[in-house]
């Protein structure tokens, strides 16, 4: 009788827990109605309750106003606590959103509710669908001008049922929430709500509680790690069965099946927006601990009498490269604190700990290292953190990684699904004979893109598309918007977004989806571009300047010191141009009236890392540093170039 009221109690205790996942696409809101959650709870946020974004805490994340890395907060409602795990809305961080949805039991899908539901957002429902979560929808910013309330109720129901759900996730709950305003309501009148409290009702009523073994040995899942600089590396994960208590002996499973033994040094659970020291946490919460030397993502802990390791985590293979190499320019070590291959070797290798869909290898050289990632977006990001940190590098060409199929499995464009393409693939190496080649058996990743522009750039968006060989799928026009759908390989989306932004003067949009390995097919000749050359090192002055942009657009001003074979501009022709941007203006007894050389130059168009890894072509570099981006040639010397 006593054992049975000993397992009510825990029964009790499991069942005051939700762990929920927030899915949506970029821009819908989703950072601004975790806001409204964590503020209208139960709980103390301490310094960050007047904050605005407060779970986009990186640097990178309120800048560029997207989600990047998933992150944890509690709340408490009623006595009930809610694990709430913010995903990145992006699908060029879909290996953050793989990991994180294994923790949650449930998740609230958030739409715009003038624009629907979006390309990303079929991403991240996919793989929730897929696990078998129930999905609360949550139809957001009712208070735009132009709300479609119904319309996007009938397109999240086509998507649900387009993406294969089950009679009992299609019967989902929808919530109308206003995140600017932090009110939600059960019908879509924003006079009549005056909080967030019916979402939080509608958590605690359909999410189901963790169902979980407690008396059975400890396994936890380890799915992201942090460093603490009094405690070192800490894992963060859900307990699946058992619980864990403060100082217990544990075991360690690899990824490899490598079991070690540890003590739990410290365990700690989230409170809000903080981490808490906690003596004992039971299956079904989220857990934080330290002591596990070298703990990685993917590795289990386990009861240390009874190791049972928990299935890995299965992440998507990389599907675009880069090739980060140490910065020899004129430049070099001038601006940034770490500089040598071992520096970038060692960033590399602490990046991996925590980015399950990175992987580095050895490059040709000890001065090179072949980076693969998820997309440009995602490879960017990490040249961006990398330069905040002191690092100075170069970066090639984005390329995409061609693969071959083992000879008893086939593919054709009828096997579009992502998961058939990617079983029993493995990387083409051109080095190993044409026979792949000869075959056609060479494979390469292609993506569904959907585009918006105004009416008007429609012609040009379609041309552009066919010459890197898109497949136009669909196409309708709304109000003087045309949205397209299109098929295509992802080298030819290379260098795409920033022609976008040219042609359709800052108007266009484009959302991409990674579709699967598909027939390679022929060639493309897209990088069509001359670049502008400077001819010796120096500083640019504004007379030398002003001969050199009738060549075609500049990327740099006066004032800004270049060096022999660094690219300043764009040429107008499909020919590189050496230019003189130093050239000064020769003195004489004439005077003359200096006015008029700085009045009529253009302004420089500014390059972003994004806009600077599209337009570099295969005998280019970016060179990257702490304060400045610079675009190179591989051979500096223009006599040696010829």
């Amino acid at each position: 009788m006593g054992v049975f009221i000993f397992s009510l109690l825990f029964l009790i205790k499991i069942m005051e827990i939700r762990n929920i996942a927030i899915i949506a696409h970029v821009d819908h809101g989703k950072t601004t109605l975790v806001d409204a959650l964590l503020k209208q709870s139960e709980t103390d946020l301490g310094k960050s309750a007047n904050q605005e974004q407060i779970m986009d805490s990186n640097e990178l994340e309120r800048e560029r106003g997207i989600t990047i890395f998933s992150k944890n907060a509690s709340v408490q409602y009623q006595g009930v606590k809610i694990n709430i795990i913010d995903t990145p809305g992006h699908a060029d961080f879909g290996g953050e959103v793989e990991r994180v949805l294994n923790m949650a039991d449930g998740a609230l899908l958030l739409v715009d509710a003038q624009e629907g539901p979006m390309p990303q957002t079929r991403f991240v429902l996919k793989k929730a669908l897929a696990i078998g979560h129930k999905i609360i929808v949550v139809i957001n910013k009712i208070d735009k001008p132009n709300a479609r309330v119904n319309h996007v109720l009938e397109k999240v129901i086509e998507l649900f049922m387009e993406l294969g759900a089950s009679d009992e996730q299609l019967n989902f709950p929808v919530v109308y929430a206003s995140g600017k305003f932090g009110k939600a309501g059960l019908e879509p009148n924003l006079d009549s709500m005056s909080g967030i409290k019916p979402l939080f009702e509608k958590i605690i009523e359909y999410i189901p509680a963790p169902e979980s073994d407690i008396n059975a040995p400890l396994q936890m899942m380890i799915v992201s790690i942090s460093y603490d600089n009094y405690k070192g590396k800490i894992g963060v994960g859900r307990i699946h069965k058992g619980k864990i208590t403060n100082s217990q002996p544990i075991a360690r499973i690899t990824r490899e099946s490598k079991i070690t033994n540890h003590k739990a040094a410290s365990l700690m659970a989230f409170t809000g927006l903080t981490k808490t020291e906690v003596n004992e946490l039971l299956a079904g919460d989220i857990a934080i601990i330290s002591g596990v030397e070298n703990i990685n993502i993917g590795d289990t802990i386990a009861n240390a009498e009874n190791p049972m390791p928990l299935p890995p985590i299965m992440v998507e293979k990389p599907t675009v490269k880069m090739i980060f190499s140490v910065n020899n320019s004129p430049f070099a070590g001038q601006e940034g604190e770490y500089c040598t291959s071992r520096n970038l070797k060692e960033r590399l290798e602490k990046e991996l700990d925590n980015d399950v869909a990175l992987q580095v290898v050895q490059g040709k050289s000890t001065d090179e290292f072949i980076v693969s990632g998820r997309g440009e977006l995602h490879l960017g990001i990490l040249i961006e953190k990398m330069r905040r940190d002191g690092y100075e590098l170069q970066a090639s060409r984005p390329e995409v990684i061609l693969m071959v199929r083992q000879a008893h499995h086939q593919t054709d464009k009828t096997t579009s699904s992502v998961d058939n393409a990617q079983n029993n693939l493995i990387p083409y190496n051109p080095e190993q004979g044409r026979r792949e080649e000869e075959n056609n058996k060479i494979l390469e990743p292609a993506e569904d893109v959907w585009i918006e522009v105004p009416e008007q750039y429609s012609g040009a968006i379609i041309q552009k598309m066919s010459v890197r060989r898109g497949e136009l799928k669909n196409m309708n026009v709304e109000h003087g918007i045309a949205y397209f759908h299109f098929f295509i390989p992802t080298r030819g989306l290379i260098g795409f977004r920033n022609e976008l932004l040219l042609e359709t003067k800052g108007l266009g949009i484009i959302n991409s989806l990674f579709a699967g390995y598909f027939s390679k097919g022929p060639d493309l000749e897209t990088n069509r571009r001359g670049s502008l050359i400077v001819h010796e090192t120096g500083v640019t002055t504004a007379y030398g300047l002003l001969n050199a942009q009738e060549r075609g657009v500049m990327f740099v001003g006066p004032g800004i010191k270049v060096y022999e074979g660094q690219v300043v501009g764009e040429n107008a022709k499909t020919i590189d141009l050496v230019v003189h941007v130093c050239r000064q203006k020769q003195l004489t007894n004439f005077r003359a009236k200096t006015d008029a050389v700085t009045d009529d130059l253009i302004p420089p168009r500014q390059m972003s890392l994004e806009q600077c890894l599209e337009y570099v072509a295969n005998d280019e570099l970016v060179e990257i540093t702490p304060k400045s981006i610079r675009i190179r040639k591989r051979v500096l010397k223009n006599s040696l170039r010829k």
